[in-house]
């Protein structure tokens, strides 16, 4: 634990990192807004650090589809109660979503408007099957775009 502590403080005080933690919040600014756009509510509508909170109810669902919904097209989410949720927290009416791993794979705010419009499209039209291949065709091109490990080129490992 020692030794992880700091090595997270050594990485935390280089200058790259106060630009890394930007763009995070700045990536997270840009899904929220995005999402917004499409007519999906965020919680406290916006966000000021790495996590985007979405308000399922705005488009009629609860965080346990929203989750599936999302999962069967190859992006990581979590459903998660948000205030006064109707819902019971095995349920729930949202859906958490964060910017750090993606921001890490050198993603910026015009992906993350891509990755928002993905996710309009998917949960906005989750019986559509067409839609559901296109999201996961999309998904793909960006982590093909932005690799998990970059230094083994054509190398990569086969995605789970």
């Amino acid at each position: 634990m020692i030794a992880a502590k700091a090595v997270a403080f050594g990485e935390a005080l280089r200058p790259e990192f106060k630009t890394y933690a930007g763009q995070v919040i700045a990536n997270a600014q840009a899904l929220a807004a995005q999402l917004q756009a499409r007519g999906i509510k965020v919680v406290s509508d916006g966000t000021d650090n790495h996590i985007v909170l979405v308000d399922l109810r705005s488009v009629g669902m609860t965080g346990k589809v929203a989750d599936m919904l999302v999962s069967e097209i190859n992006v990581t989410a979590n459903k998660n109660t948000v205030p006064f949720d109707p819902e019971s927290p095995f349920v729930t009416s949202g859906l958490r979503l964060g910017t750090p791993a993606m921001t890490t794979r050198g993603m910026g705010t015009e992906e993350f408007k891509e990755i928002a419009n993905i996710l309009a499209d998917r949960l906005t039209q989750p019986d559509d099957a067409a839609i559901e291949s296109q999201c996961r065709q999309r998904v793909a091109a960006l982590c093909s775009r932005f690799p998990l490990y970059p230094h083994l080129g054509d190398r990569q490992p086969a995605l789970v």
